[in-house]
Order: C-alpha cells, then structure tokens, then sequence
C-alpha cells in the first residue's frame, strides 16, 4: 500500500511593525521532531511520534497510510519586526530539514500570515519561494493561517492548499491545521490539482471588529461551509489581516480554493468578496471608542463599576510594547480614584520596588523605556502594595516574549509590583484574566453588577506604506464603488 510522505513544519509569528522591540532569536520557541507533532497535532502524534493513531485517523479522516515527517516548527509571541539574522537562522535549519527528507509526496506548513521580517518583508512568502526552489513544482503544498494573516500574492501562488482560522478570538487552531492536512491527502490520493483564487479586500480591521460571534462577520464566516459545499471547491477562508503590521499586504483577503478549476474558484471568490464588501460599514468596535481623556471621564461619571478602558493601541497580545504609561498619566491628572492600570512594562520600575520593599514610599519613573517614540517615562511617588515573584499565584512575569537574558529590557525580573499612589490610584503589571484577582488583593472595590461597561481608547499609529490594490482584480461592478465610506 502505498504511504503518503507528508512533511510538517512551519513558523508562526504575529509582527507589529509599530513596535520598537525587535523579535529576536531567543523570543522563539522552536519545537523538533515528535515534539512538534505532540504540540501542534497531538490528533495526530503516534506512539512513535511519526505514526498516527488509528483513532487520529478517524477523527482527521487521514487513512493509516499516511507518514508523517516532523522537521521544525518556531513560534514567538506577537511582537516588533523580526530580525533579519533570527529569520534567516531559522529558516535556513528548517529548509535544510525539509530538504534531507526529501522525496516527499506533499509538505504541510504551519504558518500565520502576518511575520514581517527586518530588510526581507514578507516571511512566508519569501520562505516559501524558497521553499519551492528546493522541492520543485510537482509537490503540492498545503499551508494552514492565522485568521490574522496578510496575504501575499507570493504565498498564494506558491501554495497548493490555504485555509485559515474561522474564530476570533481563536478556537479552532488544531482543527484548522487538520484541515489543511486532509485536503492535501485527499488531494493526493484523488491527484486533484488544486487552484487558489486571492482577492485582496481593501479594507484594514482592528482585531475588535471582526470577532466572529459578532455581526457582520458571525454570517459572512457562517457562508464558509456553505461555499466548501459548492461541487469541484475544496475550501474557502476570508482572513481579517493584521493592521497593527506597516506593510503593503496589509488587508483583509478572500481565498477559495478549488479542485482542480481555477475559474471555479475565481467566481466564488467574487462572490464571498461582494458580500464582505456589501456589509463593510458593519465592521464597527462593540464598544464605545473614545479619546484618552474622554475614556477617564466617562469611567468616573459612570456610576456602576468596574469600568474597563482598553488601550487597543499599546496591547501586547497585539505585539506592542506595553509600557506607554498614557492612561495612567490620564487617570493621575483626573484624580481617579481606586483606579488599577494592569499593564505598564517596566523591568526597573519591579526592581526598584523589589529593593524597598512592601510598605515602602518611593519615587520612580515608569514606562516609556521600550518605546519611548510614542510615551515617556512618567514620575510618581507611591508606596509598594504588593510584590508577586514570578510563578506565584498565577502571576505574569514582566516581560515581552520569551527572551529571559538579564540585559534584555523584556526579562522577567522575578515578579510585579502593585504600587500605590496616593488617591488610591494603583499601576500594576497583570495579566488580562488576573487584574481583578490582583485589585482585590490590594483592595481595590471590585464588583460585577451585571455587564460591565467598556471602553476603547486608542493611540495614534501613523503608516508607513499603503496597502496595494488592483482594481482590475475586483468584480467590475463593485471597481466604482471604493470609496472610504
């Protein structure tokens, strides 16, 4: 019987080209072998870390025959452009891996669609050019993507197979890399030769406004199994893009990917693109969007508490650098009271407080050091509330990505700190599901009468590079109806 030789690897990392901390080598987290399979499709991963289990088989519909080959797959935390020299270590192992398992019958990449690469651009589109080079045009490539991605016509044309998540925020990660996985042994076993329709939807979304439990995109993602249904399709994805990355791919993007016809999948290509662009001006933020100023006023005027104010523009699950002390300046300024600011980076600021002590007054200087262009450092003076050592009580560790060398300004330092200033305005360091475990413990008021309200606030974040669209690529008759608006 004949085994299909897949082989699996990838990487996968978010960029944010806004942010001045630059992704290095150590922020990755690089899985080899059997690893790889046990993390990234544990479905899958046999006994012997090659062999699927009869059981994965059935639950992936992959038939027992297929082999499966684990070269190696990085990841890092969303965060600043990658370094060139980070980019090319990895890719150059990962190449010479895929390279020294050849011949296969097809590749599987795990990959995002958003890594944005010092000097280079585009990273899995210069990757996977590569990629090419090396196993020739006759091994079909399938590649499963974050819904975040930016897609590249290089990508396109250089896969075989693309699908993407279909929630937001994500829940079906595995079951998307399992996807990918089946159409490309259906495509072997069937010797389909699939076809990828790209339209490039000129719009740019903020991850908040395009959660899939939402309007309009809970329907228009609903359509996907409607259109992988449509005879001779093979998949379909409609990918939100990633704003927060400063480059000419930069847009949301539709994808069909058909069997074997590629008119198949241009028409329904088009077809999904009309009804994304049909309901464009639904994609609006489910909470209120104010300026800084006007977000700390609103939450003091409001009578029922907790309110949240969410700094979109500084988030570090976006990849920024999380330490523009903006709203606690806001909040300073107001006089708020019983106020917690659960974000502000600031190594020095935890080893300053770590050298006082619980109890102790002091005056500090804090954020504004990793990114200094858009925040300064802002001058308190506080007494220290709390300190958490790193791995108690569930606390995050002050630092971006996963980089723990001393000198790194991102390093965990051992813990947070909790400071109080005077009014009973209170900076910390928590993580977004621990704030209000930690404002109870400083004895913040914290309740949940009912909904609490929210508050988007956002920083300016100006672009470099306007995203390329051709128009002659869309429906004709949507090509006059462009406008902002």
């Amino acid at each position: 019987m004949k085994k299909w030789r897949i082989a699996v690897g990838g990487f996968s990392h978010e960029t944010n080209t806004f942010s001045p901390v630059c992704t290095e080598i150590g922020d990755f987290q690089v899985l080899r072998g059997a690893q790889l399979l046990e993390e990234r499709l544990p479905l899958l991963a046999g006994r012997d870390g090659q062999t699927p289990t009869p059981a994965a088989c059935k639950e992936a519909e992959l038939s027992e025959s297929v082999e499966l080959l684990p070269c190696l797959f990085a990841r890092a935390l969303p965060g600043g452009l990658i370094r060139k020299e980070a980019y090319l270590c990895l890719k150059r192992e990962l190449l010479e891996m895929f390279e020294s398992n050849l011949p296969v019958d097809g590749i599987y990449l795990d990959l995002h669609g958003a890594a944005e690469v010092e000097d280079i651009g585009d990273g899995e589109g210069d990757f996977i050019h590569e990629l090419r080079g090396i196993v020739g045009s006759e091994v079909p490539i399938a590649v499963s993507l974050d819904l975040h991605g930016n897609i590249s016509e290089e990508l396109a044309d250089s896969a075989d197979i693309l699908t993407a998540y279909r929630t937001a925020p994500h829940r079906d990660a595995e079951q998307t890399r399992l996807r990918a996985l089946r159409h490309l042994v259906d495509s072997l076993r069937n010797r389909w030769k699939p076809r990828t329709a790209l339209i490039k939807v000129p719009l740019l979304l903020p991850g908040e406004m395009a959660m899939t439990d939402l309007e309009p995109a809970r329907s228009l993602y609903a359509r996907l199994s409607e259109i992988d249904r449509v005879p001779g399709l093979l998949d379909s994805s409609l990918l939100a893009g990633c704003c927060w990355t400063d480059s000419i791919h930069t847009s949301a993007s539709v994808l069909v990917v058909a069997r074997q016809d590629r008119v198949l999948a241009e028409k329904h290509a088009r077809l999904l693109f009309e009804e994304v662009w049909a309901g464009r001006r639904g994609f609006v933020l489910p909470v209120e969007a104010v300026a800084p100023d006007e977000a700390v006023r609103i939450a003091m005027a409001t009578r029922e508490h907790p309110v949240f104010i969410s700094d979109s523009g500084d988030n570090i699950t976006g990849g920024a650098a999380g330490d523009i002390p903006l709203l606690a300046e806001r909040l300073l300024a107001a006089g708020a009271r019983d106020a917690l600011v659960a974000g502000i980076t600031d190594v020095r600021a935890v080893e300053r407080c770590a050298a006082v002590g619980v109890g102790a007054e002091l005056e500090l200087d804090i954020g504004g050091r990793l990114d200094s262009s858009r925040g300064k450092p802002l001058h308190v003076k506080g007494k220290v509330k709390q300190l958490v050592r790193e791995g108690e009580g569930g606390a995050i560790a002050l630092r971006h990505g996963s980089s723990r060398d001393p000198r790194d300004q991102r390093a965990a330092v051992g813990g947070s700190a909790l400071l109080g200033y005077p009014g009973g305005h209170r900076p910390g360091r928590a993580g977004s599901h621990d704030a209000e475990d930690r404002g109870r413990q400083a004895g913040l008021p914290v309740s949940r009468p009912g909904r609490p309200r929210t508050l988007c606030s956002y920083g300016s974040q100006p672009r470099r590079h306007q995203p390329e669209f051709e128009r002659a690529e869309l429906p004709k008759s949507l090509q006059a109806d462009l406008s902002p608006g």
